[in-house]
């Protein structure tokens, strides 16, 4: 048998596509530049050669004027138009950042590759949304499709007062704000429910069981968001219902946080229409997270070294973008582990339980089919040994079957045939 190991391999330039807005975005996030040598492929090409999963993909949605496009400008450096109208952002705007993670730097400082590729977060900016725009109402309605396949959705809502910045329903009510945004949704769903129930129903005449059972699925789903209730919160009855349910990717069933965007000069503390959200966000078991697009601005146009500074001066530990990431980590049920060597430290995204052979499959898919077995060293005792020998030698490199679930932090080394 020819038994295989996976580490960093070093790759031909010439097959190589540098990311200049991903360099640009690992800069926005505080990583230093000189420690990232290399960049891989884009992520949709990477993705379609080897189906590995980049972090995730987050839809931004929002009325006009929330701080959404300020926001996507501060963290992605993407150019989103920012402007105080309603409708200033209208081609759906895609940035990609890269998650900044300190366990990153400290690999490149063990192994000292000549490349490093750390794991990214996808924004999708859409344009604000209002009442009616599921009926043709302002921008929003066009580009809702766009989100479609996001792995989860930021709600940006206005928590801040400020007479020069108008709001498009004339005064701040994060509640109403919330209603009329999760309103266009379910009408967005709405509509892609009955497209697909008459479909179903035409079939449904057929003696298929299975056929029935998904016209009658979406017919109960129907009638659930015709009375204003969220996808999310439908009963699924069995393994079919839960097929039928995700193949329709619908917005009301997505995960949601809730970014509250707050006064620059209220950044360490929160207010009433904070609390608002919280209320709303306990209900839905969603997540919130407090930040000021104002700041996250200023933040992004400061050297590396002010960064930190600059927040700690504001009594913030960290920048909203680091946030979001980790809220939205938690959220999604995702950790990341690593590869490294002394050609390649890379970081990768799986969801939490996936087994080894599962996390081998997110690098390549022939990694899972040939999976032998997984060495495994945790990060905490690299750091602390300072070198992959010191680790083998105090015992702490362990080998792994098929059944080992992949831990936050790993940094791991598959064996495997093909």
């Amino acid at each position: 048998m020819n038994e295989k190991v996976f580490c960093p391999r070093h790759q031909d330039n010439a097959s190589l596509k540098k990311l200049s807005d991903l360099r640009q975005a690992v800069n926005s996030v505080g990583q230093q530049e000189k420690n990232f040598v290399h960049y891989t492929k884009s992520k949709d090409v990477f993705r379609k050669e080897s189906g590995q999963r980049m972090g995730f993909t987050c839809g931004i949605v929002g009325l006009p004027n929330v701080g959404k496009s300020t926001l996507f400008n501060a963290i992605t450096a993407a150019g989103a138009e920012a402007s105080n109208y309603p409708f200033c952002t209208i081609d759906p705007n895609v940035g990609v950042v890269a998650v900044p993670d300190g366990r990153v730097d400290r690999l490149i400082e063990i192994y000292k590759p000549p490349k490093a590729t750390p794991t990214t977060l996808e924004f999708l900016d859409i344009a604000g949304l209002v009442k009616g725009a599921s009926k043709g109402e302002g921008l929003g309605n066009q580009f809702l499709s766009h989100i479609r396949n996001v792995d989860a959705i930021a709600h940006i809502v206005r928590c801040f007062e400020d007479e020069n910045i108008v709001h498009v329903d004339g005064s701040v009510n994060p509640r109403r704000d919330i209603e009329v945004v999760e309103t266009e949704l379910i009408l967005k769903d709405l509509d892609t429910v009955e497209r697909k129930y008459a479909d179903a129903d035409r079939k449904s005449k057929s003696t298929d069981k299975k056929v029935k059972a998904e016209s009658e699925f979406y017919s109960r789903l129907r009638d659930h968001l015709s009375g204003g209730r969220l996808g999310r919160y439908i009963e699924i009855r069995d393994a079919d219902e839960r097929m039928f349910m995700r193949d329709l990717h619908l917005l009301t069933n997505k995960p949601v946080m809730y970014v509250c965007n707050i006064h620059e000069k209220l950044v360490a503390s929160e207010n009433d229409h904070v609390e608002v959200v919280r209320s709303i966000a306990a209900k839905e078991a969603a997540k919130v997270v407090v930040i000021s697009a104002a700041v996250e601005a200023e933040v992004a146009e400061l050297a590396h070294h002010e960064r930190q500074p600059f927040l700690e001066g504001l009594g913030l530990k960290e920048s909203g973008l680091t946030k979001v990431i980790h809220e939205g980590y938690d959220l999604l049920h995702l950790i990341t582990f690593f590869t490294a060597g002394p050609k390649e430290v890379r970081a990768w995204t799986v969801e939490r339980g996936s087994t080894a052979p599962q996390a081998a499959g997110a690098i390549h898919s022939d990694f899972e089919k040939g999976f032998i077995r997984a060495e495994v060293m945790k990060f905490a005792d690299l750091d602390r040994l300072g070198s992959e020998a010191a680790v083998k030698e105090k015992g702490l490199l362990f080998v792994e079957g098929r059944d080992y679930a992949i831990e936050d932090g790993d940094v791991v080394f598959f064996r495997f045939n093909v």
